[in-house]
């Protein structure tokens, strides 16, 4: 049971932080850097399949350690998976695209690192309380 709460409070937490800050970068932030490299609508199935997975990233990665450890592990575990994880996306777009903005870079990570610390950190104190 510990698991399935875990799963479902770092689904809703960062989903809700992502919906949020999709909302206003899509179009704000994004589309002005990225111009023609953006699809011209979005894909539901392969969004799907990442936060499903990364989802489970978090629960392994800091719940799990968080569980143990108290939800300041969870938070800096999350914090150091969602810099890595979002540094791997953006530095080898960066690496391998003709135009990649470095703001997006420093942007992406610093979001990556601070919606994943969050999503960890109420997901162990979710699975803590309900678990």
């Amino acid at each position: 049971m510990t698991w399935i709460v875990a799963y479902i409070a770092a689904a809703v937490a960062f989903g809700i932080l992502d919906a949020i800050w999709l909302g206003w970068a899509g179009e704000n932030f994004y589309r002005p850097r990225l111009v023609d490299m953006l699809a011209d609508s979005f894909r539901m199935m392969p969004a799907l399949v990442f936060y499903a997975a990364y989802i489970a990233g978090i629960c392994w990665f800091a719940v799990r350690p968080g569980l143990a450890s108290g939800i300041g592990t969870a938070a800096l575990n999350g914090a150091l998976l969602g810099a890595l994880c979002y540094a791997t996306y953006d530095l080898t777009n960066q690496a391998t695209m003709r135009q990649w903005s470095t703001t997006i870079t420093v942007v992406d990570i610093a979001w990556g690192a601070f919606a994943t610390a969050v999503a960890a950190s109420i997901a162990t104190f979710a699975a803590t309380r309900l678990g």
